[in-house]
């Protein structure tokens, strides 16, 4: 278990606002890099944060729940969310390999 990095992980400010508003409590990410571990931890506006899950999955394997942790209404927006935000650089392929960490405030 080790202290992180909050930028390592969250990719930028509007996600960190919405961590630190509890909007925010899962962020999934490629497995080409993992971002951190279950039990590591991060600092975000003075309050730490504990890894409490770290997952390997697909993304054909995600929920609607988990698309309201990373804070979308559906699984359906997630994916649009995730597209408009990637722009031409991603695609939605349900067998793409990712890391979904979910975080708690402790």
């Amino acid at each position: 278990m080790a202290e992180i990095d909050a930028d390592s992980l969250l990719p930028n400010d509007h996600v960190k606002q919405a961590v630190s508003a509890g909007e925010i409590t899962q962020l999934s990410r490629g497995a080409t890099n993992r971002y951190a571990h279950e039990g590591d931890t991060f600092s975000l506006d003075g309050e730490t944060f504990e890894i409490v899950a770290a997952a390997e999955r697909t993304l054909g394997e995600l929920t609607d729940e988990d698309a309201r942790r990373e804070g979308s209404e559906d699984l359906e927006s997630y994916r649009e969310r995730m597209i408009a935000v990637h722009g031409g650089d991603f695609e939605w392929d349900e067998e793409s390999e990712i890391i979904s960490y979910r975080f708690e405030q402790r």
